[in-house]
């Protein structure tokens, strides 16, 4: 699920009484407001740290991109960045192209579809019911792109797109605007036909069938691949044991884990780390700040027992779903670690044991980290978002 927290305004600043100030007064706060602006042209907007941009990491046969979300935010910032690799990959579709996403928001991505059907690729969308009314929705509907929704009370939410059968997209990001430019996200493209099998039998299986959820099958996807020798674990809910192959892949932790967790709500994973931190290995994690004291949350449940998790500092959303195990291992998709996830919503995710891809991502937790540690100071919204819960 994808929402944007309230923004807040600053309490105005007592007037300043100009007519009292001497002339050099006003000359000396002439200067300081000169470099109070050149510092802020320099560091960035009002209570933003400079930070570097986001890792771009590639492999052999992937790429991974992540989010850069900016506070304050202001419509100049929302180009570029993780859309346009979106947007290459939907240009790059020779043949088919099929988009499983629980919302769409973004119109340069609609088009690019729409382009893509001009050309004679076959472009098909699977979306969640709740969020079909969207105007790139309807763009799509009304240029001639067949629209599949899920009718059902569980969550169609995926956002993958398998790409010609050889490619898939996946990943936490859904294609809106909130989503990729003031949420954090990650996504992934990854070449490989052996995986673009998996997803294009999911995707079959609602958009042909109409099977959602647990009216899906399991059995008829590989679980386990090998990819150009990197092993590869493919899950989708809530047909596939998600919770346990999480579970799985943590206990084999010998030194450290890390993890960024929209929504973490499931005990038994929650388990897992506690066994892990009593076995000593070294566990960090930053969760989704709406949501964290709920009473279904880990958080404070880990904190008692003397883990070191933070709320987000992100004044929008922290939007991934993701553990690395260490260094070497990436559990990562659509999947929020919750009891919806793992039975009632239509989820994926990957657990990838490649160090390479993992360094990229424990760069982007120690960006995550650090803006807990310091976030932007400006007065934290109150209201706790129901759907941090899913």
């Amino acid at each position: 699920m994808t929402a944007s927290r309230p923004r807040r305004t600053r309490k105005a600043a007592l007037p300043v009484p100009w007519g009292t100030l001497p002339l050099t007064g006003l000359i000396g706060l002439a200067v300081l407001a000169l470099l109070v602006l050149a510092v802020i042209y320099r560091l960035g907007r009002p209570g933003v740290s400079p930070s570097p941009s986001p890792p771009v990491g590639s492999g052999s046969w992937y790429e991974v991109f992540f989010t850069t979300p900016r506070f304050p935010d202001a419509p100049e910032f929302h180009r570029g960045g993780v859309v346009d690799s979106l947007i290459a990959a939907i240009e790059g579709a020779r043949q088919t192209l099929d988009v499983a996403v629980y919302d769409i928001d973004l119109m340069p991505v609609a088009d690019a579809l729409l382009r893509a059907r001009d050309r004679g690729v076959r472009v098909r969308v699977v979306t969640e019911t709740d969020n079909a009314g969207t105007k790139a929705i309807a763009r799509l509907r009304a240029g001639g792109i067949p629209v599949v929704t899920d009718e059902r009370n569980g969550y169609m939410h995926n956002k993958f797109m398998v790409i010609d059968g050889e490619r898939v997209w996946t990943g936490s990001m859904n294609f809106t605007d909130n989503d990729a430019y003031q949420n954090n996200n990650n996504a992934a493209l990854l070449r490989s036909p052996e995986l673009a099998r998996n997803y294009a039998v999911k995707f079959a299986a609602m958009f042909e069938r109409r099977a959602f959820g647990p009216a899906r099958s399991s059995g008829d996807t590989v679980p386990r691949l090998t990819i150009q020798g990197i092993p590869v674990e493919n899950y989708f809910a809530p047909e596939d044991p998600t919770v346990e192959a999480i579970r799985a892949a943590l206990r084999n932790a010998r030194e450290r884990i890390v993890f960024m967790a929209f929504s973490f709500t499931h005990p038994r994973i929650g388990d897992v780390l506690l066994e892990r931190a009593q076995a000593g290995v070294e566990i960090h994690g930053v969760m989704e700040r709406s949501g964290a004291e709920a009473p279904v949350s880990q958080f404070n449940r880990l904190r008692r027992a003397g883990i070191d998790v933070l709320k987000d500092g992100n004044p929008y959303t922290m939007h991934h779903k993701v553990f690395v195990i260490d260094r070497r291992v990436v559990i990562f998709g659509s999947y929020n670690f919750s009891r919806n996830a793992a039975e009632d919503n239509d989820e994926n995710f990957l657990i990838v044991a490649d160090p390479a891809m993992a360094a990229r991502f424990e760069e982007e937790f120690a960006r995550v980290y650090e803006q807990a540690l310091n976030p932007p100071r400006v007065g934290w919204p109150t209201v706790e978002w129901a759907f941090a819960f899913r």
